[in-house]
């Protein structure tokens, strides 16, 4: 494991970034949750490092937790008229278009990741994918209402690249940073 990997809880605290002005972010697009985690796995056996506000090790528990969410719930959901309001102007760009960076998780909410061993973290995404695949049902979605399998999906896809485009590769030759750019027929795309 790289150092750039290794675990944040030593290092000094870093000034919050705005998510929403970061440059250099990758392009990934997903088609399937094997895409995802080939992606996964791979920066995590690479030199990497994340150019957020979270390590990768944060990344991967959040769209751990996110995965499981789906399933489970999350026991809270907007009210009924703001569901169809946001159903009927967002759902559709949501579930095929890349998703925005900038939202802030309130402090407190389970969904704002605690950082962990990358290995550790690396296992339970593993298990939180064969999970969303293995089982059918899904859970109410708190802003959009019951949406199909397929829908869940697409959107969980989608907020996976929204994360996993806040990790780099670095390119051992030149030894520096740079956003990871496969082609289509190595599993990720460009938009």
């Amino acid at each position: 494991m790289s150092t750039a990997s290794a675990s944040s809880a030593s290092a000094a605290p870093r000034q919050p970034v705005n998510t929403k002005r970061v440059t250099g972010r990758r392009e990934v697009r997903y088609e399937s949750f094997d895409e995802v985690l080939a992606d996964a796995g791979r920066l995590a056996e690479s030199n990497h490092r994340a150019i957020g506000n979270w390590t990768y090790s944060q990344i991967l528990n959040h769209l751990t937790y996110s995965n499981n969410a789906m399933i489970d719930g999350l026991g809270f959901s907007l009210p009924a008229p703001a569901r169809w309001l946001m159903s009927l102007l967002m759902k559709r760009r949501m579930l095929t278009k890349p998703l925005p960076a900038g939202f802030k998780i309130p402090k407190g909410s389970d969904a704002l990741p605690q950082d962990s061993d990358l290995g550790e973290a690396m296992e339970r995404f593993r298990a939180s994918i064969a999970r969303v695949k293995s089982e059918p049902q899904r859970a109410m979605h708190p802003g959009f209402g019951h949406l199909s399998r397929e829908e869940w999906d697409l959107f969980q896809l989608r907020h996976a690249e929204l994360h996993m485009s806040f990790v780099l590769t670095q390119l051992a030759f030149w030894g520096c940073w740079v956003p990871d750019r496969r082609s289509r027929s190595q599993g990720f795309r460009l938009y």
